[in-house]
């Protein structure tokens, strides 16, 4: 099978070392290919469950600092108990059988990104709620459907180029009067949003919806 040529920036982007253009055209391609959204997938699972279970593995570690000195990974060995390790080993051959078992068949799904212990989204086409139909005067306001309370959305407004963007975590944001002066009636605009967990990964993308505002009466 022909390695897809944008793998080598998975971990990049998840580091945070891509920038502008290419973080963009990386988005733009992840996102619709079912090869590196599966990666995505497994890298998410992978850091949820250091993040979830690193802090239970070493929680005796403070305390026998203050013991005579040990290295790190005996003391961390040594205080597990029978339970403990039978948990680790189920939880290691859980996380075994979902990378390498159950991820693999579905491989054409979107990828589902945890946001918090209680919220988790599946990557997905984003829905906007307004404007989505030509409109009679310039909005004032874009609405789109919320994927949770830890999700930042950043909406972007073209007509030729970009006209304005903005981020924020509300799924509804008024639109600057600068802007709207830009907005002339008559014109074709366009606008997109896209969602991004905490860690900054994106999880979501609308489609790119147009609308023409009408003449002035």
């Amino acid at each position: 099978m022909k390695k897809c040529l944008y793998t080598d920036q998975i971990d990049d982007y998840i580091l945070n070392k891509l920038e502008g253009g290419a973080k963009e055209q990386f988005e733009e391609h992840y996102f619709n290919c079912p090869s590196c959204f599966r990666q995505m997938e497994e890298r998410d699972a992978l850091i949820s469950t250091i993040k979830n279970r690193g802090a239970w593995l070493f929680k005796d570690e403070a305390a026998s600092e203050q013991r005579d000195w040990v290295p790190a990974w005996k003391r961390a060995l040594s205080s597990f108990t029978p339970r403990q390790w039978a948990t680790v080993g189920v939880a290691a051959a859980a996380l075994l059988l979902v990378v390498f078992g159950v991820l693999p068949q579905f491989r054409g799904s979107s990828p589902q990104f945890v946001l918090s212990e209680t919220e988790v989204v599946r990557g997905e086409s984003l829905t906007l709620i307004s404007p989505i139909i030509d409109v009679k005067s310039v909005p004032t306001f874009f609405e789109w459907k919320s994927l949770g309370q830890e999700v930042e959305y950043k909406i972007s407004l073209y007509n030729s180029e970009l006209l304005w963007s903005a981020v924020t975590r509300d799924s509804r944001i008024a639109v600057p009067e600068e802007t709207r002066q830009r907005m002339l009636p008559g014109q074709r605009f366009a606008w997109q949003v896209r969602a991004f967990s905490a860690r900054g990964t994106l999880i979501a993308v609308s489609s790119k919806v147009q609308f023409q505002v009408g003449p002035a009466e």
